[in-house]
């Protein structure tokens, strides 16, 4: 009985031995599946490791492997804005003032990303350092009115921060692998201290010049004025010779046909004339004498006296000619 029962013992033993191992081994296993295995999202880039050194770079999202040994460390691959404090910079002409921009960035060289500035902390640290030195060179090479100016042909803004991101962007990628996308000018403005003359002298400058506009304004309008006064002049000479042109002509045709007229009945023209100066001649009220032998006394007298009359004045005429 009591060799059955430490055959009985032992081969307990051995099975728990073989389940033992068998935990130990499937332990093993799964520790070894999760330091070969590893995962990249889809917004992220992936860097193996080598005892903090890197060794290849992971662009596609997915599972990976790895060896046990090595580590794998994941980036942001997503457009990431920065905006750094404001500054204080002098433009060409020595004029100061405070400047603030954002830059867009994202990772291009995770490899490079990694060996240079680690995080994102770091990359935003050199990137503020970067944008300074190439916005302050690019300010101090411009005038203010690149920047604030009423007249488009000298404003450059848009220009020159194209400029800045370019350069930023070739320094920022060699020496950190971060892909500068655009820079943009945030605010623009006068430190606070030097904003009283600095708009004192702005709104001289502006009077000065919207009376240089008004001056020549008055001057093109002089000159619009007096071409108008001389067209106008020009146009009523014209309209006045061709009038007294055309009354001469009217009154030589209304001479013609008043002739005509009196030739054909020379008694009514003695009538109506005698009648107008009967009018003019009478005011209402007054007495008068006229001789017997009076036009106007024969006319009162009798309303046929043109027609009765012009043959005894005929005959008394030719007497008195005689």
């Amino acid at each position: 009985m009591a060799a059955a029962d430490e055959v009985g013992v032992a081969s307990t033993n051995r099975r728990r031995l073989v389940a033992a191992a068998a935990l130990a081994g499937a332990g093993a296993i799964g520790v070894m599946i999760l330091l070969c295995c590893y995962t990249v999202g889809t917004s992220e880039y992936g860097l193996v490791t080598e005892f903090g050194k890197p060794v290849k770079v992971v662009a596609t999202a997915g599972l990976g492997f790895k060896l046990p040994y090595q580590s794998i460390r994941t980036f942001d691959a997503r457009l990431v804005a920065f905006t750094p404090a404001s500054s204080e910079f002098l433009t060409v002409e020595k004029t100061p003032v405070v400047a603030a921009s954002t830059i867009l960035w994202r990772i291009g060289d995770p490899k490079r990303f990694f060996q240079t500035v680690f995080d994102r902390t770091g990359a935003e640290s050199r990137l503020g350092d970067i944008l300074f030195a190439e916005l302050g060179a690019a300010i101090g090479r411009s005038p203010l009115a690149a920047f604030a100016s009423m007249d488009p042909g000298m404003y450059r803004a848009e220009s020159i921060l194209a400029e800045v991101t370019s350069h930023c962007r070739d320094t920022a990628l060699r020496d950190y692998g971060i892909d500068v996308v655009d820079v943009q000018l945030r605010s623009f403005d006068f430190p606070k201290q030097n904003r009283p003359p600095l708009y004192a002298r702005m709104r001289s400058e502006r009077g000065r010049i919207s009376m240089k506009y008004r001056s020549e304004g008055e001057e093109e309008g002089q000159k619009v004025s007096a071409a108008a006064e001389q067209e106008r002049a020009k146009a009523i000479a014209e309209a006045t010779k061709l009038a007294q042109e055309n009354r001469g002509q009217g009154e030589g045709q209304a001479a013609r046909i008043y002739a005509q007229a009196l030739s054909k009945g020379p008694e009514f023209y003695l009538f109506q004339r005698t009648m107008d100066a009967s009018r003019n001649l009478v005011p209402k009220g007054t007495t008068l004498v006229l001789p017997a032998d009076s036009e106007l006394f024969g006319l009162l007298r009798r309303s046929d006296y043109y027609e009765h009359g012009s043959s005894i004045r005929k005959v008394h005429n030719r007497h008195r000619k005689e």
